[in-house]
Order: C-alpha cells, then structure tokens, then sequence
C-alpha cells in the first residue's frame, strides 16, 4: 500500500468519525422526515403534471375522433351530390385524423399507465412518511430518555467524588460520635444516682436495726421486739446469736439470776 493510499484512508477515517460524532439523532431524524416531505411534495406535482397531461391527450384524441366522423360524413354527402373529388379530399382529410387519433390514443395509454404509477409511488411514500413520523417520534423519546439517564449518571458520578458530599460524611460521622457519647453519660449518670439511692436505703435500715437493739439491751422494762418485715434484712452474723429468743428475755429475770449466782458463791 502506497503512502498516499494509507494517508487518504487515514484522511476519510478521521473524517467519517467527526461525522458521527456530529451526528445528533433528533436532527438527523426531523431532516430524513423533512427530506421525504419534500419528495412528497415533488411526487404529488408530478403527479398533477401526469393527469394533466393525460387530460389534454384525451382531449385530442376525443376531437381527431370527431373530425374522422365529421370528414367521413362530409365525403359521403359529396359522393352522393355526384363530387367525387371533394368526397376523395374528404377521406384524405379523414385518413389524416384518423392517423392523428390513432397515435393520440396510444400516447393517452402510456400516459395513464404513467399516472397509475405516479399514483401508486405517492401512496407508498405517502404511508413511508406516516411509518417515518412514528418512528421519529419514538426514536426521539429514546433518544432523549437515554440522554437524560447519562446526564443522571454524569451527576451521580459527580457526587460520589465532590468535596462537599464528603464534608457531609464528616458531619454525620460526628454527630453519630456526639450522640453516642451523651448517650453512654446518660446511661452512667443513672448509674450513678441508682447507687446513690441504694446506698442511703440500705444504710436507713442498718441504722435502725441497730438503735433497736441498743435499746433492747439498755434495760427497758419489756425487751422491744424487732419488726417482723426487718428479720429477713439483719445481718447473718446477728442471726445466728439467736437474737429471736431475746425478744421474750425480761431485764428484771436477768437481775434474778444474777443475784442467786452472787449468792451461791458467797455461800461457798
């Protein structure tokens, strides 16, 4: 391959690919439609010049046909008044107009042969241009929707790597950070407070227990029972001294049986 074969294909490449991309479906589409519209418009006109023509050789055709009639009948009368030669210049005229009609005849088949055709290629590009608008029309819809869905991706592209959507990200991040650390500061505050509360409850009841039996062991006159509902909450160390049995103890028996033991062991 020659150097300029290489570099006129090179030349038509580049070319028939700035074509294409030039290319705009939607205009392409209204310019084919706009293109058959104007060789509609051409076809009907031919058309019209087609019957027109037809019209004017049937005419003629019509009128030869009378003039044949006319000079046959013209002839005859002269044959009759006895004029042979103006009955022969009659049938010569005759003979002419009979020639002309008949070539007017044949030129008027060809021509409405010639307008069944013209006729029959006007419907057809006719229903070609309605089949055209309809697929131009759902051919821009395609065009556009696809149009739109890659500007849709070209944005959502956009998005995903823009600085501010990131900013964004950061922020959320952040609050999810905030919520959880109030959160967590609520949940040991409660804490706290709970043990807070624990700690007094408990310490009420210790106290009380305790004032009680100072009081049981003071002296009084009648031992004071502990609250039935507080037994269960005395530590286990005061249960097992059998503190139940000192609600019945009586101060004064106490003195009794100190008393004797004094005395037996003066006695002895």
């Amino acid at each position: 391959m020659g150097f300029f074969d290489r570099l006129s294909r090179l030349l038509r490449s580049n070319l028939n690919d700035l074509v294409s991309k030039a290319e705009d479906p939607v205009k392409i589409l209204d310019q084919s439609v706009a293109d058959m519209q104007g060789d509609l418009v051409k076809l009907r006109q031919a058309v019209a010049l087609a019957i027109s023509s037809q019209k004017r050789l049937k005419n003629q055709a019509d009128q030869s046909g009378v003039q044949v009639q006319t000079w046959y009948e013209r002839a005859e009368l002269a044959l009759k008044k006895g004029e042979e030669k103006l009955a022969r210049e009659a049938l010569t005229r005759r003979k002419a107009f009979q020639e002309s009609s008949q070539s007017l005849n044949k030129q008027l088949n060809a021509q409405e042969g010639q307008v069944e055709m013209l006729k029959r290629s006007l419907i057809t590009l006719e229903g070609k241009i309605a089949e055209a608008k309809t697929k131009k029309d759902m051919l821009k819809a395609r065009a556009q929707a696809a149009k739109a869905q890659q500007q849709l991706q070209n944005a959502v592209g956009n998005i995903s790597t823009n600085s501010s959507m990131a900013a964004f990200e950061r922020m959320e991040d952040k609050v999810e950070a905030l919520e959880a650390t109030s959160q967590a500061a609520a949940e040991l505050a409660g804490a706290d407070l709970e043990s807070q509360f624990a700690a007094l409850e408990g310490g009420g009841e210790v106290d009380d227990e305790l004032n009680l039996l100072r009081e049981k062991l003071k002296g009084g006159a009648e031992a004071v029972a502990l609250p039935s509902s507080n037994i269960s909450e005395i530590p286990k160390y005061i249960e097992e001294s059998n503190l139940l049995d000192l609600e019945k103890v009586k101060v004064e028996e106490v003195d009794n049986d100190l008393e004797k033991l004094k005395k037996e062991i003066d006695s002895n």
